[in-house]
């Protein structure tokens, strides 16, 4: 896999391509900016766009705004975005294209580097990803009757299915069976009164569609 890091803090774009070459992931380029970024995006043609949300000049969506521009210019690229902070309104452009291939992480993600791997590499696979806090907050501010009704266990699928994962993976990070974890996702849909999505992507935006992303 061979992909563009557009980050201007050096320590961090460093550590990016520390963890990832151990991975045996090439970083093609870092850039520091989002001109930069469709520029490095046109040379290389990588795999996958790892991004900043923050970028210069003004640090305020310069990042996210170049990456959904090589998204719209080669539709379907993989594109994960990194932020300090939870910002919604990024999380849901993101996702409104409804092709996949996208993630929405916090940096703190990133030091736990098997997680931040296995993440990039679901998200250049045409997966979605969404970090842990940032359905957090959403699970924590939605008013949505039928959340009221999930059990202990349904919530902690609900939460994960909305990270992006699919059955198998939810399966194993809670250590039950792949025939529990179906079992569980569909009473989720049933109570939240969802379409069953046959696509981990479109699951993942049937729940934040619920959860108001």
């Amino acid at each position: 896999m061979r992909v563009v890091i557009a980050e201007d803090n050096v320590l961090l774009s460093a550590g990016l391509e520390l963890i990832l070459a151990a991975k045996d992931i090439e970083v093609a380029e870092v850039v520091t900016d989002g001109p930069g970024l469709v520029a490095a995006v046109e040379r290389h043609v990588p795999d996958a766009v790892i991004a900043d949300v923050r970028l210069p000049p003004s640090f305020r969506d310069e990042g996210v705004r170049a990456a959904l521009a090589v998204r719209r210019a080669r539709p379907g690229l993989p594109v994960l975005v990194l932020s300090q902070y939870v910002e919604r309104v990024y999380a849901r452009e993101l996702l409104a294209d409804s092709a996949g291939g996208v993630g929405y992480l916090l940096k703190d993600r990133v030091s736990r580097v098997s997680l931040f791997v296995e993440d990039l590499r679901r998200v250049a696979a045409g997966g979605t990803v969404m970090d842990p806090e940032v359905i957090g907050q959403l699970m924590a501010g939605a008013s949505g009757r039928g959340l009221a009704s999930l059990t202990g266990r349904e919530r902690e699928v609900l939460s994960l299915m909305a990270q992006g994962l699919d059955n198998g993976a939810i399966g194993r990070r809670l250590v039950v069976t792949d025939n529990a974890v179906h079992k569980h996702v569909g009473n989720i849909f049933a109570k939240l009164g969802l379409p069953v999505a046959d696509g981990g992507h479109r699951r993942v935006l049937a729940v934040l569609a619920y959860l108001g992303a």
